[in-house]
């Protein structure tokens, strides 16, 4: 089974005790800059939660490792699914559909 799409939420900043809400379950989440709506990422996975989580949400110092320059203005939505199966196979529907529209044949 497949759920629908959440809507967009700001993706927490560090520091500030915000939260990410997404499903502790397989399925696909899509993060993008908010000022530009550019793909920042995208997958299908076993746990959503934890995949949004683990994903860097800010900018590397080019002069230091240990403190990043800035945190990226980012929103992140997130489709629930129950198998990652489900979940890998809306996935590539999704990216046949962005390639067939991005090469000019939609």
């Amino acid at each position: 089974m497949i759920s629908t799409w959440s809507e967009w939420k700001r993706y927490p900043r560090t520091g500030r005790g915000e939260n990410l809400e997404a499903p502790i379950s397989p399925g696909i989440y899509e993060v993008r800059f908010a000022a530009t709506g550019a793909l920042h990422s995208f997958g299908a996975v076993d746990n959503v939660a934890q995949a949004l989580a683990q994903l860097p949400a800010a900018s590397k110092s080019w002069f230091s490792r240990r403190a990043p320059t800035e945190t990226l203005d980012l929103e992140y939505r997130t489709c629930a699914t129950s198998t990652k199966a489900d979940a890998k196979a809306v996935a590539d529907r999704m990216i046949g559909r962005r390639e067939t529209y991005l090469s000019g044949a939609a």
